[in-house]
């Protein structure tokens, strides 16, 4: 068994014993973010979740991370039936069938990197109504991935021993990083891979994600190891641009939009975005790029918003919450070209995630919550969901979801 292959394995086996309890999987949730992100465990679980229309509940404020009484809005299920979570993880960790079963939204389900893709795959097709499937491989896991034919030594050498790494001990550490690492996977294969499950989900919304730019990660010797111990290796920006461009324009060729993750990259995001702008033409207003749990500065998404009408924008509790921009973003993002996700790896705490960011937007653009679903309602009366609703319409095209 390859190394990538017994790391997922050890994951898998992980997930299968925390089945049955739901305090565990919260658990999990909390030690995969705090791995992930250097989250604190407070920004995370969700605390005293009501049920009633509007209620006032003791519960951590993704704002300024402290335990207060902060209003929540339960949406009735007939309203809730209408929220679309644009990027979150579930398959991530085990997704209980019950949990599925009360899932009350639909969920935009991401897929990362090579092993995952056929887990989106198969939720999918088991909760058509429920779950939007999402392909693509991940800035963080875009080293796994060869531009040309090469031995794996000298594709991973080629990557991390160059003049831009750290010189200190850098031989040292690609020595024992090595073995660790998968095959690397040619690009084509992986554009193949895209392109059969597109076709298989012809007629669906799904998406392109998730895919992207990120300056700042550090690969790990095992990615899933806990505590996690990282490398001194970043990918290069220049081969992360290679694989993001290659599965950008297989969207474009495809009609698929795009999830994109954005991290400490806005001037690369920029410039990639006018030059794929360019370079296809009519066809690049075929796809909607959404910059998920956008973190830019709010100038930067209004400068985008106005080049490129293509442009979408969404955000959560779990990552925006604790930027300080959070609402002055909102505020600059086009009203037409927003979009609210939970970005979270387990299916019971998205519809809490997903309230929390629903209730800011709509303190933030002034808009009222529904506390029923009505049929026909003129434009200018349009709740929060009703108006987010719309903006994913246009988002996902002509496809079906």
């Amino acid at each position: 068994m390859a190394p990538f292959q017994s790391f997922i394995f050890a994951r898998r086996t992980n997930f299968q014993s925390r089945k049955s309890n739901s305090e565990e999987r919260y658990r999990f949730a909390e030690e995969r973010l705090v791995q992930w992100r250097g989250f604190s465990t407070a920004l995370i679980r969700p605390r005293g979740f009501a049920v009633g229309p509007t209620t006032q509940q003791p519960r951590t404020c993704r704002l300024c991370n402290r335990q207060h009484n902060i209003p929540m809005t339960m949406y009735p299920a007939d309203v809730l039936r209408h929220v679309v979570d644009v990027h979150c993880h579930p398959t991530e960790s085990y997704v209980p069938p019950e949990s599925m079963d009360r899932l009350g939204i639909r969920v935009c389900a991401m897929s990362t990197h090579r092993d995952d893709q056929s887990r989106v795959c198969n939720l999918a097709l088991k909760y058509p109504e429920k779950v939007i499937p999402c392909f693509g491989h991940h800035p963080w896991f875009c080293h796994h991935i060869s531009l040309r034919a090469a031995p794996k030594r000298e594709h991973y050498r080629s990557l991390f021993l160059r003049e831009d790494q750290p010189a200190a001990d850098s031989l040292a550490a690609f020595e024992e990083l090595l073995p660790l690492l998968p095959e690397p996977l040619p690009l084509e294969d992986v554009l193949s891979g895209l392109r059969s499950n597109f076709m298989r989900f012809e007629s669906t919304a799904a998406l392109l994600g998730e895919v992207g730019l990120d300056r700042i990660y550090r690969v790990a010797y095992d990615y899933y190891a806990s505590p996690r111990r990282l490398s001194p290796f970043t990918i290069p920006l220049d081969h992360q641009l290679a694989i993001l461009e290659a599965q950008i324009d297989l969207a474009v060729e495809l009609g698929r939009s795009v999830s994109l993750h954005s991290v400490k990259c806005p001037q690369p995001t920029v410039t990639l975005l006018d030059n794929l702008k360019l370079k296809h033409g009519r066809n690049w207003s075929n796809i909607r790029i959404d910059i998920h749990s956008c973190s830019v500065d709010p100038q930067v998404i209004s400068i985008l918003q106005k080049k490129h009408p293509n442009v979408f924008m969404s955000v959560s509790t779990t990552i925006n919450g604790r930027s300080k921009n959070l609402k002055a973003l909102i505020a600059a993002c086009d009203p037409r070209r927003l979009l609210i996700e939970s970005d979270y790896p387990v299916i019971d705490g998205n519809l809490a995630r997903c309230v929390e960011i629903l209730d800011l937007v709509a303190e933030t653009k002034g808009w009222t919550k529904e506390t029923e679903w009505l049929d026909e309602v003129e434009e200018s009366h349009w709740g929060v969901v009703r108006r987010l609703e719309a903006n994913w319409n246009v988002f996902k095209g002509e496809r079906g979801m």
